[in-house]
């Protein structure tokens, strides 16, 4: 479902611009987003550590990178990166959960759970309804009964995190199913290309 020609056509452009700027952050950033969409985790990793080493002062704001280096299995830099990100923007509510993640993988859920940042400001509903199923206060099948938008990105990021809380208690199976549905809602944003990634990946094992 991934248009890889349009990707690596992308991937052409900033390699021709950062031939020409290479001391721009932001331009390996961006191609860094675009080696992530294209599976190339390591590629990835080195840009967004080439960013930062440009500009220092992006560190608490490279989320992109959390999500690679959790990819990588590499559980405890992400949770540092989502941190880090969480002290210049506590109330972020994907952070938190990416938090979560990585140290559900680092530990187990339950001390995950324990160590959920709080989050104090309104929420969209669907959004409000994930934070509470990570927290431990609503289940599955009672935030999917209660679900009543018909918003496809809505109905993305609840399949996608549903997905996601599920490999956090270490049920593959059950995720997967959650990310497929997730992928079926296809959306401009980067993280439908984390759903399509994250499924080839834990298909591999």
């Amino acid at each position: 479902m991934i248009d890889t020609l349009i990707l690596e056509s992308d991937l052409s452009k900033y390699d021709k611009r950062l031939r020409i700027s290479p001391f721009d952050p932001k331009m390996y950033i961006c191609r860094g987003m675009i080696y992530f969409k294209l599976g190339r985790l390591l590629e990835s990793l080195q840009d967004f550590n080439k960013a930062e080493e440009l500009n220092p002062q992006l560190t608490p704001y490279l989320w992109q990178r959390g999500i690679t280096y959790y990819y990588l299995g590499k559980y405890s830099k992400g949770a540092r990166q989502f941190e880090l990100d969480l002290s210049v923007n506590s109330q972020d509510v994907e952070e938190t959960l990416w938090y979560y993640i990585c140290i559900a993988q680092l530990e187990n859920s339950l001390t995950a759970m324990e160590l959920l940042f709080p989050i104090n400001h309104d929420l969209p509903l669907f959004m409000r309804d994930i934070y509470q199923l990570f927290a431990g206060k609503l289940s599955v099948e009672k935030l999917l009964y209660s679900l009543k938008t018909q918003n496809i990105r809505d109905l993305f990021y609840i399949n996608l995190y549903i997905g996601l809380y599920y490999e956090a208690q270490k049920d593959s199976i059950n995720s997967l199913l959650y990310i497929n549905q997730a992928i079926n809602y296809k959306i401009d944003d980067y993280m439908w290309y984390l759903a399509c990634l994250h499924n080839q990946l834990r298909r591999k094992y």
